[in-house]
């Protein structure tokens, strides 16, 4: 029998905004340069932040690398901790344009599609093994109505109606941590989506 080798694939974002860089695009490639487990790979993706093709081009790296795992990475102004998120919801309200020009408002990620999904990794657990790892962590339950939001509802989507057997989420990072400090917790993160299958029996509000 062959070895099994496990795929992750990591996204981060374009620069938006007016900024000149995208922080969870910096940690996704850096991450996808860390010497990976045993029998583990990590391939880095940016996505563009733009409504329209931001899930064309997320599609395209999941049917390229048919990873066991997805974990869509996105920068959260005016938060100090990694941020998993646990729903997704299908509306489009964008407070200022995508990097396309687009403004959306009160428009369904996908027409017909659930009002929300649920994330069915252990962030639970990935948050109390990046709180044990020194690098600060809580659940998040707003991923907000702008791209990102759009590209977790879409992944989700995407599991639920055509590939099952894959496992994804989407995580915030804060502005505040170097590089280095967020990699140490994003590759916990993905240590515990890859080898945990039950979440901790606890509330999210005890972890910290």
């Amino acid at each position: 029998m062959g070895f099994l080798m496990r795929h992750v694939l990591i996204t981060g974002f374009e620069p938006f905004g007016g900024a000149s860089d995208n922080l969870s695009w910096d940690a996704a490639a850096a991450l996808a340069r860390r010497p990976a487990p045993d029998g583990t790979r990590i391939s880095a993706v940016r996505l563009p932040c733009v409504f329209d093709t931001s899930l064309t081009v997320l599609r395209a790296a999941v049917t390229e690398y048919d990873p066991a795992l997805v974990i869509c990475l996105g920068l959260a102004n005016g938060r100090t901790e990694i941020t998993p998120e646990r729903v997704a919801i299908n509306l489009d309200d964008a407070r200022i344009p995508d990097n396309a020009g687009a403004q959306p408002f009160d428009r369904p990620v996908i027409p017909g599609g659930p009002a929300a999904y649920l994330a069915d990794l252990p962030l639970k657990a990935a948050v109390a093994a990046m709180t044990a790892a020194g690098v600060p962590a809580s659940i998040s339950y707003t991923a907000g109505t702008f791209v990102c939001n759009h590209v977790f509802y879409g992944l989700r989507h995407l599991i639920a109606t055509e590939r099952p057997d894959l496992r994804g989420g989407f995580v915030h990072v804060p502005p505040n941590l170097p590089v280095e400090r967020l990699t140490d917790g994003l590759a916990e993160l993905v240590r515990i989506c890859l080898d945990t299958d039950t979440d901790l029996a606890v509330s999210a509000g005890t972890l910290h």
